[in-house]
């Protein structure tokens, strides 16, 4: 990417960084306004002090040195004010805009499709929503507005150096060249560094994410020392990252510093030699060397802005990266209400593949699900069996809608499911997994997901109909029990136990299955065995089956194989065909007999 272009997005980035401070403009104006004028007082007083020397002390006028004297407090007083309400002000509109941006973009992160989360690290997420927007906090809060008073006040140091004395302005603007040739190439390198250190911090928060989340499989087969090396690797990678740019700014601050000396020399030097001459007034002299250092601190100022600057420009390239990268689910303008549902579903004639860019008319292309069509009546369970990869799961992933198909429809109550809003159609159904999912909180908070409509009653009669009270109540806090992240403090039974009753305590019309039964005990899917004959009345169930004895009593069963429905029809049916099913049946009867 040339520099021509780093430049032209630079541009079209601070924009949209702006346009978050919008809802704040009244208060925005506010700021700037009280900024500009203090940014007037600060050069205001070497003109003050100047009038001071010339005309009350070479005159010996107390009078006018006491008035002078007053004046200079009270403007140090009110420069002191405005820097408090400037302060506070600005640090409250970049908060602001920052609970607006991150409200935006963790919405935007919710409203994506499961591929997006497939092909996403979720440390690299954590990172877009954290640090990446904290890198815009200074920018949001203080920054802008502070270049704005910075610019002001280099003008308005000039104006009174040029109303001074012209040649000695430009005498201690001379150096202004050189300084511009230091900041851009400064700016060149310091972008390109910000932009490296970013994506080092974003390496490594996915890799803690990981490593720490899958840590039990690490020790188990010992893999510490050579996980240990991985991290020491990234680590290095984003410390040189940030050592690259403290070195960057190690080396302009001194040339700033020096050019500023250097300045300051000049003016003395020659304001000096005026002086001595008697063309210039030693008040002049005195305002001068004032107006030099005050000169270049705006300056240095600006500089480390610049430094915040392209730290929130490195930040901002990749949130707005991901706010420009939808993968949501599209949804249509006018969406079909799903009224009272009765379940009843329809797959026609479904292809789906998790390449996005597979050819749709090749028959022959890595599909995953190939011309698959089946009917589920209203209050009728169907269950998938088939081996591994035979696109069980993909399936129900479809039904919820986690993903599109590419080809052929899924109906619900004859409405296409891509015609209805998302809301809608998942409100209808309940989803059991296999992996059960837990978040910090009480048990309450994770059966019901804090939804107010979820009565104690309707939770307490669900946790009695699955027969999971009987456990809850025996923890020392009830209902109240926290648990720990992911649920690990409590069982694989309760979790799973937790999740079903979670599932069915928001009365879905569907219920999907992810064999919720094949990790817990012989006593626990017994309970869960006996709950379902109950609340499965007037329920449209799909279920996935890994053990084919949990499935004999289900109105239809489908044997996929390669993404294909290869038999359909009910166990004693398809037991009689003497096919597929008939061999995983017979397969997992002689093993059960040989375990025991």
């Amino acid at each position: 990417m040339s520099e021509e272009k780093k430049s032209g997005i630079d541009g079209q980035l601070l924009r949209r960084i702006v346009r978050f401070l919008v809802p704040y403009k009244k208060w925005v104006i506010l700021a700037s306004t009280s900024v500009i004028f203090a940014a007037f007082l600060g050069p205001l007083i070497p003109k003050l002090i100047q009038v001071t020397i010339d005309r009350d002390v070479v005159s010996g006028d107390l009078v006018g040195l006491r008035n002078m004297i007053g004046l200079l407090f009270l403007i140090l007083l009110a420069e002191g004010g405005l820097s408090f309400i400037n302060t506070y002000l600005t640090q409250w509109i970049g908060q602001q805009a920052i609970y607006d941006l991150r409200i935006r973009l963790y919405r935007h992160i919710q409203s994506q499709s499961l591929r997006f989360f497939d092909g996403t690290p979720i440390g690299r997420l954590i990172t877009r929503v954290t640090s990446d927007v904290e890198s815009l906090s200074d920018v949001l809060s203080a920054g802008l507005v502070t270049i704005l008073g910075d610019l002001f006040k280099i003008l308005f140091i000039s104006w009174f150096m040029f109303t001074l004395d012209w040649r000695l302005a430009l005498v201690a603007l001379s150096v202004i060249p050189f300084m511009m040739w230091a900041t851009l190439w400064f700016k060149k390198r310091v972008r390109l560094a910000y932009r490296d250190t970013r994506k080092q911090v974003a390496r490594l928060n996915s890799f803690l994410q990981e490593h720490i989340s899958g840590m039990k499989i690490v020790q188990i087969y010992g893999r510490e020392p050579e996980e240990k090396k991985r991290f020491e690797a990234i680590n290095d990678d984003h410390q040189q990252a940030h050592i690259k740019t403290v070195f960057y700014f190690a080396l302009f601050f001194p040339l700033a510093d020096l050019v500023a000396s250097i300045a300051l020399g000049l003016v003395i030097w020659v304001g000096g030699l005026n002086a001595i001459g008697g063309t210039l007034t030693l008040g002049v002299l005195i305002a001068f060397i004032q107006y030099v250092r005050q000169f270049f601190e705006p300056i240095r100022n600006l500089s480390d802005q610049f430094n915040t600057l392209q730290s929130a420009m490195a930040g901002a390239e990749r949130i707005f990266g991901l706010l420009d990268s939808d993968e949501s689910i599209p949804q249509v303008a006018a969406p079909t209400s799903l009224i009272d549902v009765k379940g009843r579903i329809e797959f026609k004639n479904v292809w789906f593949s998790y390449d996005n860019a597979i050819d749709l008319e090749d028959d022959n292309a890595s599909w995953i699900l190939r011309d698959v069509s089946f009917e589920v009546e209203p209050g009728q369970s169907l269950a998938i069996v088939g081996a591994t990869g035979a696109g069980k799961t993909t399936v129900i992933s479809l039904l919820l809608r986690f993903y599109d198909v590419q080809r052929g429809q899924i109906i619900v109550d004859g409405i296409p499911i891509n015609q209805t809003s998302l809301a809608d159609l998942r409100s209808h159904i309940g989803l059991v997994l296999q992996d059960v999912f837990l978040f910090s909180g009480s048990i309450k908070d994770n059966i019901t997901l804090r939804n107010p409509l979820i009565s104690d009653l309707a939770m307490k009669e669900a946790t009695k109909a699955i027969g999971a009270a009987s456990f809850i109540e025996k923890l020392s806090e009830g209902y109240d029990y926290q648990v720990k992240e992911r649920g690990i403090s409590l069982s694989h039974g309760q979790r799973q136990l937790l999740s079903f009753v979670r599932t069915l305590v928001y009365n879905p019309k569907i219920l999907v299955l992810d064999e919720a039964t094949s990790s817990v005990d012989t006593e626990t899917e017994e309970v869960i065995q006996r709950a379902m004959e109950t609340l499965m009345a007037g329920r449209t169930t799909v279920a996935i089956a890994h053990r084919l004895s949990t499935v004999q009593h289900a109105s239809q069963i489908l044997v996929m194989h390669k993404g294909m429905v290869r038999e359909r029809g009910n166990h004693q049916q398809l037991i009689a065909k003497d096919g597929l099913y008939r061999k995983l049946y017979e397969l997992q009867y002689r093993d059960q007999e040989s375990v025991a």
